[in-house]
Order: structure tokens, then C-alpha cells, then sequence
């Protein structure tokens, strides 16, 4: 398959498969702050996150909203955008002051979705949509 004859690139695939692990990863850790939000919440309260009841579940939709996007390739940017806020709320409350051992994975992952989140590939539900063929130009007609 050459990218002359399709259209389709080594980065498309790759961009794929990033966005299905990122996006798996967070839909993985968001899950249980939705299962279990007054066990995350106590959790939260004693990190000294303001409003642990309400960052629980805002942070549950977050990780579990954003992962989906990622996966599916919806409305990328924002995924992106609010993912990476998400993984510096983990880092200010939950990881600063630690060995870089603890707290490197937070930010690679954050910077991991906000670069796929402007990064997707052409395999991405955003491609179809209006605003995807408008922002890159494509004729998918």
C-alpha cells in the first residue's frame, strides 16, 4: 500500500494506534472515579483537591469522555486540551514534590493527548465531520 495509490500513510496508522493506547489509558483510569466517586472523592480530599466530590466526577468524565474521543477520533482538540488539564490537575495535587520516577508518566501522557488531540491521522470521526474538512482542506466527497 503506498501513500501515492491510497491517500494513507505510515503516521496515519501510527497515529491510530497511539490514539487507541492514550485514549485506553485514560478511559482505564477514569472508569473507577465514575464506579466508585465518593471512594475518589475521600481519595481527593485527602490530596487537598478543592471540591473532591465534584472534581471526582468532573475528573471521572474527563478521563473516561476525553479517552473516548481519543479513541474514535471526535472532537480531537478538545479531548486533547481537556485531558492535558487534567493530567496537570494530576500533577499540581497528586504528583509535584515527588521523585521523577513518579510523576514523568503524568506528563508524558498529557503532552501524549494534547498532541494527538491536534495530531489524529486521517482514521478519526473528526475527518467526516464539517469542521474537519473545512480545518484540513480534504475533499471526501
Amino acid at each position: 500500500m503506498s501513500r501515492q495509490s491510497s491517500g494513507l500513510s505510515v503516521s496515519d496508522f501510527t497515529s491510530l494506534l497511539a490514539r487507541l493506547v492514550v485514549g485506553g489509558v485514560f478511559v482505564y483510569h477514569g472508569w473507577p472515579k465514575l464506579m466508585d466517586p465518593v471512594g475518589t472523592a475521600e481519595g481527593f480530599g485527602a490530596l487537598g483537591i478543592p471540591m473532591p466530590e465534584v472534581a471526582a466526577v468532573v475528573g471521572g468524565l474527563v478521563e473516561v469522555g476525553g479517552g473516548i474521543g481519543l479513541i474514535i477520533g471526535f472532537l480531537l482538540p478538545l479531548a486533547g486540551i481537556l485531558l492535558a488539564l487534567q493530567m496537570v490537575g494530576a500533577y499540581v495535587f497528586a504528583h509535584a514534590g515527588q521523585a521523577f520516577s513518579e510523576w514523568e508518566a503524568v506528563l508524558v501522557i498529557g503532552a501524549a493527548a494534547l498532541a494527538l488531540g491536534f495530531a489524529g491521522g486521517r482514521f478519526a470521526l473528526d475527518r467526516i465531520m464539517p469542521w474537519g474538512r473545512r480545518r484540513r482542506g480534504d475533499d471526501l466527497a
